[in-house]
């Protein structure tokens, strides 16, 4: 088993692809709930493409050194959403499914707390690894081998922060001072 490592224009591109399988599909739904963390970006992009409101489950289950230790499921005590209420047509978005205990778990928590509102949720990831206990409705890619994936914002969870600010202090010497009001 090889690791796999995305750039920025592959997880940019998968986000399309998905799309696209999604649209095929003639699925009609109202409404798009991402997980957070890792489905906040794929959520996002879905929202903009589709033009429906987006909703946000914080859920985690990851933690331990470099985020490789699978853990006990938390969910947020609320969704946050800008709709009054939530859609009854639901596509929950996550980047992966590697386990599949949380998208398994996420589809569950949305119709107990939300039974008078969902008729039908709907699940959709860029990878889908075999490991999984559920099939996504859509994915991308299908990872039989069941890689560690590498996505390219990742390299934000190791980040110096005194590093960052000394790289952007060296770069803002040779701009142009901002004009005075």
């Amino acid at each position: 088993m090889s690791d796999l490592y995305v750039s920025w224009s592959d997880y940019n591109t998968n986000i399309e692809q998905l799309a696209v399988k999604i649209y095929q599909s003639n699925w009609k739904f109202n409404q798009i709930v991402c997980l957070a963390r890792g489905g906040l970006r794929i959520g996002d992009t879905l929202s903009r493409i589709y033009r429906l409101p987006l909703a946000i489950l914080a859920a985690s289950s990851y933690g331990g050194e470099d985020n490789r230790v699978r853990g006990a499921l938390t969910f947020s005590n609320h969704i946050t959403m800008t709709t009054s209420e939530l859609g009854s047509h639901i596509l929950l978005v996550d980047d992966l499914v590697d386990s599949g205990v949380t998208l398994e778990q996420s589809v569950i928590w949305l119709k107990e707390n939300f039974s008078e509102q969902v008729k039908e949720v709907r699940t959709a990831v860029l990878w889908y690894k075999d490991c999984s206990v559920i099939a996504p409705d859509y994915y991308v890619a299908y990872l039989p081998d069941n890689p560690w994936i590498h996505q390219p914002f990742e390299r934000y969870e190791n980040i110096d922060l005194a590093q960052l600010a000394a790289n952007y202090d060296a770069d803002s010497s040779s701009k142009e001072p901002e004009p005075q009001r």
